[in-house]
């Protein structure tokens, strides 16, 4: 069975997974991922809750070269794929970010509507490891 690169990172096994946050039971404050702590009150009372699967565009960019340690792949950097990442704003107000899948005729436009997909990383078989990006809304 595949499993996800990092366990609390969101609903799986799940037909319609969600991103998994933290919520400061004393603030209110959202954070992606769960931390130890609140960073707006410093509060330990967090609890994990879902936050949600869909979300907007609020920024962007190409990733035009291969990350550094510890990115984990077997890409050389010849082989390497330049991909988008960006950030996608959840109903609840937090921006997470997200690699991208292509949007709407390959382009991404700041204030589209994102969806959560999860997919394979790498690996293969029972030794797969998933993760989670955004695509244009269908």
């Amino acid at each position: 069975m595949s499993n996800p690169i990092q366990s609390g990172l969101f609903t799986w096994p799940s037909e319609t997974p969600e991103l998994l946050g933290a919520r400061c039971l004393e603030c209110g404050e959202y954070f992606f991922p769960e931390p130890k702590g609140c960073a707006a009150c410093s509060s330990s009372a967090l609890e994990v809750v879902p936050i949600g699967s869909t979300g907007t565009l609020w920024s962007w960019t190409i990733q035009g070269f291969m990350p550094k340690h510890p990115y984990k792949t077997d890409e050389t950097p010849e082989t390497f794929k330049p991909y988008g990442v960006g950030y996608i704003e959840m109903p609840c107000g937090l921006k997470v970010e997200s690699r991208l899948r292509s949007g709407v005729d390959g382009k991404y436009e700041i204030g589209m509507k994102m969806d959560l997909v999860v997919e394979p990383f790498r690996g293969k078989g029972s030794d797969e490891e998933l993760h989670f990006l955004f695509q244009a809304a269908v």
